[in-house]
């Protein structure tokens, strides 16, 4: 049978010697996190863990429709709400606003304002049992106007930010290239996928304030939210931060709109209130990483050296801005990747769609533009007949360079170290010439019998 993995010797116990590289192995010995112990014996407190007595639970009803006007929000009367409080905009004491870089998300739709993407907030309930809380759900209805909607990042004519980055002269640089490659790459939503879901939970307190305790990553962004929303001052409102089950930025912004749900609903029934979200509601309704569209346009001379990039980036930010100019700026700041190139422009916008929007994930916009330009690099070493790890030798930062936001690069940058570090580690080469001879003895036609599909050799 053919070795199918790149196992180059059987599996077996592994000592690695500290600052050693050993393929396929992480270092031998991480710091000690502070938080081991509790989580490793169950003793940890996360939000869903801790117990209010007399909490009610708390739920959000959410629009069906990517972009309509909401017309009315009726109660059944044949439905007993004595035991349900209801929440509309019309409750919230301070700004409708989720306070962000910008000042345009509301806490809740009003009757009469626009949705903007499926799964947006209308209405918040509680109730003391979850049985009268779905039965409430079925009470309760909203009728809305649907509205044209735009799911397009590329046919939006509405720009949250953008910028630009430009050095040398990219158009003679190109003209006097070797070589000229162009390519487009898209990169679509990613959930960040913690763990533990959204979660916050909302203790009223007699001077008018509230505390919230939740499951969230910048405790100040949320105190920042509960001031404004609920006209609060300092002291009057308290925030918490639980354990936190795993957020990569899915929980550094929308933490802000679940906690103002739960202090509404909680300050307007005088009790403890939970919002708890399930997997489902957690991955409709909270950011994702932003989907681009990333087009390339690179100049070479015939021995893979750069000499000129165009660049265009566009992000989709969905239907509010929430931190889209801190990603696109990052995004637009790494788009060439970590290689030097003496002529450089490089275009960059996020515009907004109908869709949830999107917001902080590890990497801040980065992975999507250097997934763009290494696979793009492939592309300019495969055309030359190049290893892909000898056009990186060729091109990879070192001290000295200058990027294209103007930046000299004077202290220690690492790119060398890390490259060939990362290709003994990897057996880049080994496996390279590997790959190499399997795909040249493949045998077959490449033809599925009674099928269209093919495969080349």
């Amino acid at each position: 049978m053919p070795d199918l993995t790149s196992r180059t010797e059987l599996p077996g116990a592994l000592v690695a010697q500290p600052d050693a590289i050993t393929p396929g192995r992480a270092r031998s010995a991480p710091p000690l996190r502070r938080e081991g112990p509790a989580k490793l014996t169950g003793t940890a407190m996360y939000a869903d863990d801790l117990v209010f007595p007399g909490a009610w639970f708390g739920a959000t009803i959410r629009s069906t429709d990517a972009h309509a006007r909401l017309v009315s929000i009726e109660l059944d009367p044949a439905f007993d709400w004595s035991g349900v409080v209801v929440v509309t905009a019309a409750d919230i004491p301070g700004d409708n606003i989720v306070s962000s870089i910008k000042s345009d998300q509301p806490i809740l739709v009003p009757v009469g304002g626009r949705i903007q993407h499926h799964a947006e907030a209308l209405v918040l309930i509680a109730a003391l049992d979850r049985a009268t809380l779905r039965a409430a759900r079925r009470a309760l209805r909203v009728t809305t106007e649907a509205l044209p909607a735009v799911f397009d990042p590329l046919s939006s004519e509405h720009v949250f930010a953008a910028y630009e980055l430009a050095t040398g002269d990219p158009d003679r640089a190109f003209a006097a290239a070797d070589f000229i490659l162009e390519g487009e790459y898209r990169v679509g939503h990613q959930e960040q996928l913690y763990i533990e879901n959204n979660a916050m939970i909302a203790i009223p307190s007699d001077d008018g304030g509230v505390t919230v305790h939740g499951s969230l990553q910048c405790p100040y962004y949320v105190h920042t939210a509960l001031k404004r929303g609920l006209a609060m001052d300092d002291r009057q409102a308290r925030v918490v931060q639980a354990e936190t089950g795993g957020g990569f930025g899915g929980k550094e912004e929308y933490p802000s709109m679940i906690a103002l749900h739960a202090a509404l609903l909680a300050g307007k029934a005088r009790r403890p209130v939970r919002m708890i979200y399930d997997r489902h509601e957690d991955l409709a309704a909270t950011t994702k990483r932003h989907p681009a569209i990333v087009r390339h346009r690179t100049g070479v001379t015939h021995d893979g050296r750069l000499v000129a990039q165009d660049i265009e980036v566009v992000m989709d930010g969905g239907a509010y801005c929430t931190l889209t100019p801190v990603v696109l700026s990052r995004g637009a700041i790494h788009a060439g990747g970590p290689y030097r190139c003496p002529n450089v422009r490089i275009r960059a916008r996020a515009t907004r769609t109908n869709t949830p929007p999107n917001g902080a994930f590890r990497g801040f916009g980065a992975p999507q533009t250097e997934f763009a330009a290494e696979t793009h690099l492939n592309r300019i070493a495969e055309a030359l007949q190049l290893s892909p790890l000898e056009i990186r030798r060729r091109n990879v930062y070192q001290v000295g360079d200058t990027t294209p936001t103007g930046q000299v690069l004077s202290a220690s940058v690492a790119g060398e170290e890390v490259l060939e570090r990362a290709a003994e580690a990897g057996e880049f080469e080994r496996l390279r010439v590997r790959h190499h001879r399997q795909r040249a003895s493949r045998l077959g036609s490449g033809t599925i019998p009674g099928s269209p599909l093919r495969t080349e050799r």
